[in-house]
């Protein structure tokens, strides 16, 4: 499959599925279903309390993606314009130089269980250590699934805090493998918590996964041509230097780096609804992430190298092929058969380099032009659709009000009454 899709954004739908469908070998007849089908009441009451209806969102594809020597077309549900296209252009930049490199670790969570009232500390630590193989055992009889395939508890972590609060935390390392986690980590804290209140003699509290997965890090690294950063106004070392700049801000400045990682989450999030993982609990992965070491900062580092722009990623990301909305919504069944991510890890190796693509396309845009004139420009034909415009009329309004250099209501509701006129 070749991701390199020149012009795809000019083509209709029908047009858009035929090309996919003959440089994928997917069926034309699902990608039809992406377009058509809703989720529909009964599936979506079936999978949530008090449903009411059924939210949609647009999914477009991130094109261009060459990672790991492998070309990838990437499902991306969002609301936001610019995002797309911004990966896209950047794929496009890094795949003239080789492509994405990226990897990501075993998919290892942790189940925190909170024993209270521990008046002896150190007993109680040393009590736990003691039981350590009885307690990943009882855990294990809880995961007998995940075990027959490799993963499973593994390992168990204490932490201590004296008084006040005289508390131990156990957190259980639990491995996944190919399943996003939550559920399981979560019975199992469950179902280990009275063994830990029979060995220590004190009460369990809390029982409950951690979203913070620093055993679960996913990472990515491009290097572009500086030439190929120049823009009509300006040059590629122009464009190199001012990017190396707004990254050194997002790492020293936590005002600045909260807007960067933003930008970051823009399209892994976007990946994440599309391909039915849990947005959210990425995103407080991320954050905390950003902030482990007692400041906040940024998620990705630029250098300048031998003529190049490189760049990195690193982040927690614990994503799931198997389970939860991944298996029940029709839409995201297809959308992952058409990205083809085999594991998790995989998925987890593309999010972290569309996550990069991301940023370094803010940067770029910062850094040169302005973020404001790509994406009002995108953002024009949602101004035309509130106005009220027609399918048919969105374009048309759209480009007049780049034209006339005015984005916005009142101005879209003038071109369309003038049409009227006429």
């Amino acid at each position: 499959m070749d991701a390199r899709i020149p012009g795809f954004y000019r083509l209709s739908l029908p047009e858009r599925q035929q090309e996919i469908a003959e440089r994928s070998g997917f069926l034309k007849e699902k990608l039809d279903s992406i377009a058509h089908e809703c989720l529909g009441f009964e599936r979506a009451n079936q999978m949530i309390e008090n449903c009411i209806g059924v939210l949609e969102l647009p999914v477009g594809l991130g094109l261009n993606f060459l990672i790991n020597g492998k070309d990838y077309l990437i499902p991306m549900a969002t609301e936001e314009p610019s995002v797309i296209a911004a990966v896209s252009h950047i794929a496009k930049l890094v795949r003239a130089c080789g492509g994405f490199q990226a990897s990501a670790d075993r998919g290892v969570m942790r189940a925190q269980l909170q024993i209270i009232e521990a008046e002896r500390i150190d007993e109680t630590v040393g009590c736990i250590q003691s039981h350590r193989e009885m307690i990943l055992d009882a855990a294990n009889r809880f995961l007998a699934r995940m075990v027959e395939r490799g993963g499973g508890a593994i390992d168990l972590e204490i932490q201590s805090f004296g008084p006040p609060d005289n508390m131990v935390v156990v957190h259980l390392l639990i491995d996944c493998m190919d399943a996003m986690g939550a559920n399981a980590l979560n019975t199992v804290a469950e179902g280990v918590a009275p063994l830990l209140e029979q060995i220590t003699g004190c009460p369990v509290n809390l029982r409950i996964l951690s979203n913070l997965a620093d055993r679960r890090l996913a990472r990515a690294h491009c290097a572009v041509d500086i030439q190929l950063l120049k823009t009509k106004e300006y040059s590629g070392d122009f464009v190199a230097k001012r990017i190396l700049s707004a990254a050194r801000l997002a790492e020293i400045d936590p005002y600045r780096a909260a807007t960067h990682n933003k930008g970051i989450m823009n399209g892994i999030d976007a990946v994440a609804i599309a391909t039915g993982n849990d947005w959210r609990s990425l995103e407080a992965g991320a954050h905390a992430y950003a902030a482990l070491h007692g400041r906040y900062r940024s998620l990705t580092s630029w250098k300048i190298v031998d003529h190049q722009l490189v760049g990195q990623i690193e982040l927690p990301l614990s994503v799931g092929i198997v389970g939860g909305a991944t298996s029940v919504h029709p839409c995201i069944k297809t959308l992952k058969e058409l990205m083809g991510c085999q594991t998790a890890r995989e998925l987890a190796s593309v999010m972290a380099a569309v996550g990069l693509a991301q940023n370094l396309g803010a940067l770029k845009a910062l850094a040169s032009e302005g973020i404001q004139q790509g994406h009002m420009a995108l953002h024009a034909r949602q101004v035309a659709l509130a106005a009220g415009a027609q399918d048919e009329q969105v374009r048309e309004i759209a480009e007049k009000m780049i034209q006339n250099r005015e984005i916005s209501l009142s101005a879209a509701m003038g071109l369309l009454n003038d049409g009227k006129d006429r």
